[in-house]
């Protein structure tokens, strides 16, 4: 899927739930074996338009994942290619057990898109949260866990995997309407692939999801005080791109920056990753603490959980200056 500046600018305003919604659409005009399910929400899931253009390949199940991902399974099992959407923490956490049997043991080839993790769920609080999605993804064996940093990127990945034979898949959106876009620009996007972002000496920041767009603004404010930043977009969070072994052995410093907690997430992979391969590496993790946090906007949560460019600059001087 290639875009114009003009569209992302477009997506930006619109967010990644709505925009889910329209890339099915433009998905289902090409593929007439597409099956989307929802668990009553719909709505929620930027799905409006699609029940009313696509009514014979829209399914809603009603408020009961566990069965939503039952019958994609058995969907998946007839030679549909089939989305899935609920909230992160339904999905992840009250259907676990069926993701577990029906696509990791089974490999039913099911794509989940998990709407609203990390922080953006905002006013509706911990109940909505997904904050542990990605630990207990990553542990279920041939499970795709992929965190699109803005509506482009989101694009390209549901593309790749409407088209291709990745296998089960855990899609992890992130951000709002609004949210900080990583790509103005047409790019190249490869399955289970890193994509650098900013190219520098000093120090490796890794992330992903939208708190990137943080992460990028950063970078080119510290640009101005001569500290030089490589940063890396980790799409695919498992596979884990095997080039990242190279990066950790080339910093002394490695930064991961996301909206998960530090338990499981990307800082726990790079953890693994540099413990196996014996590297003697600093790392610091830049993440949401293991408790549950207030609930307020999305801007605010990122400020108070210190994932905004000026807390996350604020941090990165301090990482650089520690001996």
């Amino acid at each position: 899927m290639n875009f114009k500046s003009v569209d992302a600018k477009q997506w930006l305003r619109m967010g990644p739930r709505a925009m889910f919604g329209q890339f099915m659409i433009n998905i289902a005009k090409k593929n007439k074996k597409l099956m989307v399910l929802s668990a009553d929400l719909g709505r929620s899931s930027g799905l409006a338009r699609f029940k009313i253009e696509f009514p014979k390949q829209y399914i809603s199940v009603g408020i009961s994942e566990q069965n939503l991902v039952g019958v994609a399974a058995g969907l998946a099992d007839e030679g549909f290619k089939v989305f899935v959407t609920s909230f992160a923490p339904f999905l992840s956490m009250r259907a676990s057990e069926q993701i577990r049997m029906n696509l990791g043991y089974m490999k039913h080839n099911v794509n989940l898109v998990a709407l609203g993790s990390g922080l953006s769920m905002g006013f509706l609080g911990n109940s909505h949260f997904g904050l542990e999605d990605i630990a207990i993804m990553r542990t279920i064996p041939n499970l795709n866990v992929t965190c699109p940093a803005d509506c482009s990127e989101l694009g390209k990945v549901l593309d790749d995997y409407a088209f291709n034979d990745r296998g089960p898949s855990y899609i992890r959106l992130t951000g709002i309407p609004g949210s900080k876009n990583l790509y103005d620009k047409n790019y190249s996007y490869k399955f289970g692939k890193n994509i650098t972002i900013n190219k520098g000496n000093d120090i490796l920041i890794l992330s992903h999801g939208s708190v990137l767009g943080q992460a990028r603004i950063s970078v080119e404010a510290l640009k101005k005080m001569n500290i030089s930043v490589q940063l890396v977009n980790v799409v695919s969070l498992k596979p884990i791109d095997d080039g990242v072994i190279t990066l950790l052995k080339k910093y002394k410093k490695i930064v991961t920056i996301e909206e998960h907690t530090s338990i499981g997430g990307l800082s726990a992979i790079m953890s693994e990753k540099l413990l196996k391969n014996q590297i003697n590496s600093k790392l610091f993790s830049i993440s949401l603490p293991d408790k549950f946090g207030p609930t307020g906007t999305y801007d605010y949560l990122l400020k108070y959980h210190a994932l905004d460019f000026e807390s996350i600059t604020k941090k990165i001087i301090k990482i650089v200056k520690k001996k």
